[in-house]
């Protein structure tokens, strides 16, 4: 077997071929192009395992040379520190040593979704893109409005009627502003036609809407958090326990433990955060529609932190969203779980 390291960037690839013994059979430089691979791929031995550091260029490249090799994997950048940290660090370095770290067996690897999944959750993200600058559009139109002193009703601002008549009929609305109110309310438009049509395409698509049905069924789920579960975690088969689920959402703190002493922080850093921001308002919405919900809140709530109550119910939301993808049933309460139990 043959063990060949990349270290990829935007433009190139530095690459490193050893053999089980650690021996340096090939290395170089390859442009990072389709072209370039295919005709340096029949450059190299066989049979070979292939490993390359996750970046934002990791996941065309690993679906391209997936076919042509025994396996390929992709490392946990984080978890690679001892490159980060190295007194020399050049590319061809850095190839080489993730070559031995899939040689050994002691590569970190990170878990690549299915090329489907992926192309699905990139139309998620990209939604949420759209409306991060259509909140920013309606911000910026309350900012013309008070920059300028003109009165307005906040809860109507962006209701088409009521704009229309504010822009048009306002006597404290001047010329001046008027150009850069009707371009933020076209912004607005548009953002939201988009939005409509991605989550959409996303909940007709035959690869998610039976899932989709069964996560709707959990308190709290509607069609936003459940494309995202659905598209951010992908296949639940790879969680072994809940609370290696409850990690990758971010819904647990770090913990650090040194010579009998322990510290723990509130929430971690390592996460999903797309999918840990829509359970966390997700939980808001689910204690108001489930009293089992609710009671876990007001447990957590007694010890006096309203915002750790809130992630109580989050992690109960991850238990039930996982037990309904394992089991591929509708979610049922604790009540008539019981009755269908004892009949």
């Amino acid at each position: 077997m043959y063990y060949i390291g990349l270290d990829v960037h935007k433009k190139t690839i530095s690459y490193c071929v050893k053999d089980a013994a650690g021996q340096v059979q090939s290395e170089g430089m390859v442009a990072s192009t389709r072209q370039e691979l295919n005709a340096w791929i029949k450059t190299l031995p066989q049979p070979r395992m292939m490993a390359m550091e996750a970046t934002i260029f990791s996941g065309w490249i690993y679906d391209h040379l997936l076919p042509h090799a025994e396996k390929v994997k992709v490392a946990h950048p984080l978890m690679l520190r001892a490159i980060a940290v190295a007194k020399r660090k050049n590319d061809r370095l850095d190839a080489a040593k993730i070559a031995d770290y899939l040689r050994c067996d002691i590569l970190p690897e990170c878990h690549m979704a299915s090329t489907a999944i992926r192309d699905r959750r990139r139309a998620l993200r990209y939604r949420s893109l759209v409306v991060k600058q259509m909140v920013q559009m309606k911000n910026r139109v309350s900012g013309l409005l008070m920059e300028t002193g003109v009165s307005y009703s906040k809860s109507q601002l962006h209701r088409a009627g009521y704009f229309k008549d504010l822009m048009w009929m306002h006597p404290e609305v001047s010329d001046a502003i008027r150009p850069l109110l009707k371009f933020c309310r076209e912004r607005i438009d548009q953002a939201q036609e988009l939005d409509r049509r991605l989550v959409g395409s996303l909940e007709r698509d035959p690869l998610l809407s039976k899932r989709l049905e069964r996560l709707r069924t959990v308190p709290g789920v509607g069609s936003i958090t459940a494309l995202t579960w659905a598209l951010e975690v992908g296949d639940t088969a790879r969680f072994r326990t809940i609370k290696q689920a409850v990690s990758y959402c971010g819904l647990c703190g770090d913990e650090k433990s040194s010579a009998g002493k322990t510290m723990r922080t509130p929430i971690s850093k390592q996460r999903n955060k797309h999918i840990q921001c829509v359970l966390i308002e997700a939980a808001k919405l689910a204690v108001r529609q489930n009293h089992e919900l609710a009671m876990v809140y007001d447990k957590e709530l007694q010890r006096g932190n309203p915002n750790r109550a809130t992630l109580a119910v989050a992690r109960k939301l991850v238990a039930y969203l996982l037990a309904v993808d394992r089991r591929k049933e509708d979610f049922l309460p604790a009540e008539k779980f019981k009755q269908m139990v004892a009949a």
